[in-house]
């Protein structure tokens, strides 16, 4: 396999094109020759950030370990709170914002993992070259995005060692004129090595295509197991986020064939209950569109003792994500 989809870290923030460059884009014809000829000029597509921290005590098991995509993360400090509750040691998280008009041009991510006193990779899915959709317009501050990112990221109480952006295989399925806003971008994944007591553990944060059918989100983990496979070589890995598993079958995560996939290759999957879905209404999902179980934690050498699904609520009430966060707690390390 190729490893050109692999980019490492930078302990720098990333730099986002100017407002001039960003319309330039706009403006591009959307063809997949333009697309790819853009994300290869972008190099706040290239890199991962992450920035240096003081020295940590490794991971003491048992730990959690929290997979949730925060849709846009408007709600900063009662997402953090709720990811406290759980005593989390871990966050896996997707679609965070940093630097968009919807979300107050914060570093979303960023500034959970400072409210959780931890360290954080992040890396950009998406280049937002729009506002956002018609429902995120009502939430915009300023009519520009000061970054215009949107992507995902992985947290940790401990050091993150060689964190680097893994791109996935992909189609033109953002990038081209049936969709509402403009962006350009690719699904990605996030990982690092955290140490434990107990060793090395290989912590990986991803977000598969929701637009694609089962065996194009195959593909995606095809590669995304091909990668950790080299990269972790034998160390345990918890691989997690929201894995839009049964969108394309009418809910049916188990037609899947990532699932398969993964159990060839030592992998068990763990969401909670096995009936209880991930999803709910939220400010800007406000349709009736079904519900689903898209998130997943798949583990490879980890003792799970347990899985759970934790409401996306506020004590007050608010929604903050159209989905549920999946947690699990682990044990130690098992032999592979």
């Amino acid at each position: 396999m190729s490893f050109d989809a692999v980019k490492p870290a930078q302990p720098t923030l990333l730099i986002a094109p100017s407002l001039e460059d960003r319309e330039a884009l706009r403006a591009l014809e959307r063809t997949e020759a333009n697309h790819l000829a853009a994300m290869a000029g972008l190099a706040c597509m290239q890199r991962v950030e992450a920035p240096p921290m003081a020295p940590r005590a490794p991971l003491a098991f048992p730990l959690t370990i929290a997979a949730w995509n925060l849709e846009r993360c408007y709600a900063v400090s009662p997402s953090a709170a709720l990811l406290a509750s759980q005593g989390v040691d871990v966050v896996l998280l997707s679609e965070v914002d940093n630097g968009m008009a919807r979300t107050g041009q914060r570093h979303t991510s960023a500034e959970i993992a400072t409210q959780l006193d931890m360290g954080h990779a992040y890396g950009v899915e998406f280049l937002e070259l729009d506002l956002g959709a018609p429902t995120e317009l009502e939430y915009c501050i300023d009519d520009f995005n000061a970054l215009g990112f949107h992507g995902n990221a992985l947290l940790s109480r401990s050091n993150l060692f060689t964190p680097v952006l893994i791109r996935l295989p992909d189609q033109l399925f953002w990038f081209n004129t049936e969709v509402q806003t403009a962006r350009v971008g690719t699904r990605c994944a996030i990982a690092a090595t955290l140490m434990t007591e107990q060793g090395p553990l290989f912590a990986v944060s991803v977000h598969l295509e929701s637009r694609g059918d089962g065996a194009h989100r195959g593909r995606q983990m095809a590669m995304l197991f091909d990668c950790v496979a080299q990269l972790a070589g034998d160390m345990p890995v918890v691989i997690g986020g929201d894995l839009n598993t049964g969108l394309a079958d009418g809910g049916n995560f188990d037609a899947e064939p990532l699932f398969a996939d993964a159990a060839q290759r030592g992998y068990r999957r763990h969401s909670g209950p096995i009936e209880q879905m991930t999803t709910r209404p939220s400010r800007l999902s406000r349709g009736a569109k079904g519900a689903y179980k898209l998130d997943w934690l798949l583990t490879r050498g980890l003792e799970v003792t347990e899985s759970r699904i934790v409401a996306a609520l506020a004590p007050d009430g608010e929604v903050l994500s159209d989905h549920e966060m999946v947690v699990a707690q682990i044990a130690g390390f098992t032999a592979l």
